[in-house]
C-alpha cells in the first residue's frame, strides 16, 4: 500500500490535529462500551472519562516502549470484560472489586512481559512457523468478520427508546457514504479525515431529523440522545479507578486466586490476537513490526500499557483493530497522529462538554463508520492470503476451518475464562497446521 504519510513523517500541526482526532472517533465507541458492560452486569460505576483517559495513557506507554515505531492505539479491551466481572463477583465489597481491577490487569500485563522476555531470547522465527500467512490471514479477516454483526447491528439501533429504525439506517448510510466517497474522491484533506467528515454528516443528519421530530411532535425521528449534555460539568476530574478502590481489607488469597483464573489465561488468548494485528498492520505499513521495533518492544508496551490503563479507567487496554483500519482507509501511518490521539483522550477526559458530544454520537452513525473499518480489516486478512496456495489440500483445509469456526462464532467458556472467537478459531488453525504438517509439496 503506498502510504500518504509513514511512520516517521510528520504532518503539520493542524493536520495532526484532524488525524488525532480522527482516531479517537474510530476507537471511542468500543472503548466506552466495555466499561458501560461492566457496569450494567455488577453495578459498578466505571466511567467512559476514566476509560479515556486510560487508553490515552496506556497509548503513551505503548509508544514509548516500541520507540514510536509502531502507529496503533490502544484501547478497553473486550476479551476481558468476563475477567472484569469477575473481580467484582468475586470481592466481599465494592471497593475491593476496584481494587481486583486494577490487580487483575497486572497479572495480565506480567503475562506479557514474561512472553516478551521468552521473545528476547528465543526469538520470534518460531511464531512465523507456528503461525504462517495461511493462519493468520484468515485470522485477521475474521477478526474483522466476527465484528461485521455489531457494525450492521448498530447501523440499525437508535440511541433513544422508540427511535425509528429506518431513520437510524439513512443515518448510518449518510455516515458510510460520506466516509467512502471523501476516501476515494476527496482531495488534500478530505481524503484523510474521512471519518471525521462522514460522523460529523451523520451527526448533522440524526439532528436534522431530531429537529423535524420535534416540530411535527414524532418522536420517532430522534435516534439521537442528547442526556449527556444535561448532567455535563464543563470541567470535571475523572472518576479514576485507584481512587475509588479505597479498601484492601477484603483482598484475600482466595480472591487473588479468582482473579489470577480470571485474568491470566485471557492474556494468553489475546496475546495471539496481538500477533495478528500487529502482523495486519505490518501489512499495511510495508514494516515487520515484529522484527522492528521487534515483538518484544510491542509486547512490553502492550502488557505495561495494559497496566497503566486500568489502574485509570480499570479496562486492561489492546491494540485496537479500529485503529488499524483507519491507518489502513486513510493511508496515513504517521505515529505523531497517534501520540496526538493519545494527548486528545487525556485531554478530552476532562472536558465535559467534549465528552459528552462524544457520548452522544447515535450508535447507527458509528455503525456507519464500523461498517467501513471493519470490512478493511477483513479484506487485510484476504490479502494475506494472496500468495498462498490453497490448491494444497493443508492450506485449504487449515483456512477452511478457521473461516468457518471464526465466521460461525465458536466460542468456549471454562468458568470465568472465555475463549473468543478469534482466538478458537486461531487454535483450531495451529492445531490443524500441525497435524497436516507431513503433507507432500504436489498439489493434491
Amino acid at each position: 500500500m503506498n502510504l500518504i504519510y509513514n511512520i516517521k513523517d510528520k504532518p503539520k500541526p493542524g493536520e495532526i490535529l484532524l488525524f488525532a482526532i480522527q482516531q479517537l472517533l474510530a476507537i471511542m465507541a468500543a472503548t466506552i462500551a466495555v466499561p458501560a458492560v461492566v457496569n450494567s452486569s455488577t453495578g459498578s460505576e466505571l466511567t467512559a472519562s476514566a476509560a479515556i483517559f486510560g487508553a490515552g495513557v496506556g497509548t503513551f506507554v505503548y509508544l514509548l516502549f516500541t520507540k514510536s515505531k509502531s502507529p496503533v492505539f490502544l484501547g478497553s479491551s473486550f476479551a476481558f470484560i468476563g475477567s472484569m466481572i469477575s473481580a467484582f463477583t468475586g470481592a466481599y465489597s465494592m471497593a475491593a472489586g476496584y481494587w481486583g481491577l486494577i490487580i487483575g490487569a497486572i497479572m495480565a500485563g506480567l503475562v506479557y512481559v514474561v512472553i516478551a522476555i521468552v521473545v528476547k531470547f528465543a526469538g520470534v522465527k518460531w511464531i512465523d512457523k507456528l503461525m504462517p500467512p495461511v493462519i493468520i490471514g484468515p485470522t485477521v479477516a475474521i477478526i474483522g468478520l466476527s465484528l461485521a454483526g455489531n457494525a450492521v447491528g448498530d447501523l440499525t439501533t437508535s440511541s433513544v427508546d422508540g427511535g425509528s429504525v429506518y431513520v437510524a439506517l439513512v443515518c448510518g448510510l449518510v455516515t458510510l457514504f460520506v466516509t467512502i466517497i471523501c476516501s476515494t474522491y476527496g482531495k488534500k484533506m478530505a481524503k484523510l479525515i474521512p471519518f471525521i467528515l462522514g460522523i460529523l454528516a451523520g451527526y448533522a443528519c440524526a439532528s436534522i431529523f431530531a429537529l423535524i421530530g420535534k416540530l411535527t411532535g414524532n418522536p420517532a425521528l430522534t435516534v439521537i440522545n442528547y442526556s449527556a449534555f444535561e448532567s455535563m460539568k464543563i470541567f470535571a476530574v475523572p472518576d479514576f479507578t485507584f481512587l475509588k478502590g479505597s479498601s484492601l481489607k477484603d483482598i484475600s488469597g482466595t480472591y487473588l486466586v479468582t482473579l489470577f483464573t480470571a485474568y491470566v489465561p485471557v492474556a494468553f488468548v489475546v496475546f495471539a490476537e496481538h500477533l495478528a494485528d500487529h502482523k495486519n498492520l505490518s501489512s499495511i505499513i510495508g514494516t515487520n513490526l515484529l522484527e522492528e521495533p521487534g515483538l518484544t518492544r510491542t509486547l512490553l508496551g502492550d502488557g505495561v500499557g495494559s497496566m497503566a490503563g486500568a489502574i485509570f479507567g480499570g479496562c486492561p487496554n489492546t491494540t485496537y483493530g479500529e485503529s488499524i483500519g483507519c491507518v489502513a482507509i486513510t493511508r496515513n501511518a504517521s505515529v505523531i497522529s497517534i501520540w496526538g490521539a493519545a494527548a486528545l483522550c487525556i485531554v478530552v477526559s476532562f472536558i465535559g462538554p467534549l465528552m459528552a458530544f462524544l457520548q452522544t454520537i447515535p450508535n447507527c452513525v458509528m455503525g456507519g463508520v464500523c461498517v467501513a473499518l471493519y470490512g478493511f480489516i477483513a479484506m487485510s486478512g484476504f490479502k494475506m492470503l494472496q500468495g498462498v496456495d490453497l490448491n494444497k489440500n493443508r492450506n485449504l483445509f487449515v483456512a477452511s476451518i478457521i473461516f468457518i469456526t471464526g465466521v460461525g462464532g465458536l466460542a468456549v467458556s471454562f468458568g470465568p475464562v472465555e475463549i473468543r472467537t478469534v482466538a478458537c478459531s486461531l487454535i483450531l488453525g495451529i492445531i490443524a497446521n500441525v497435524v497436516l504438517s507431513k503433507e507432500k509439496d504436489e498439489t493434491k
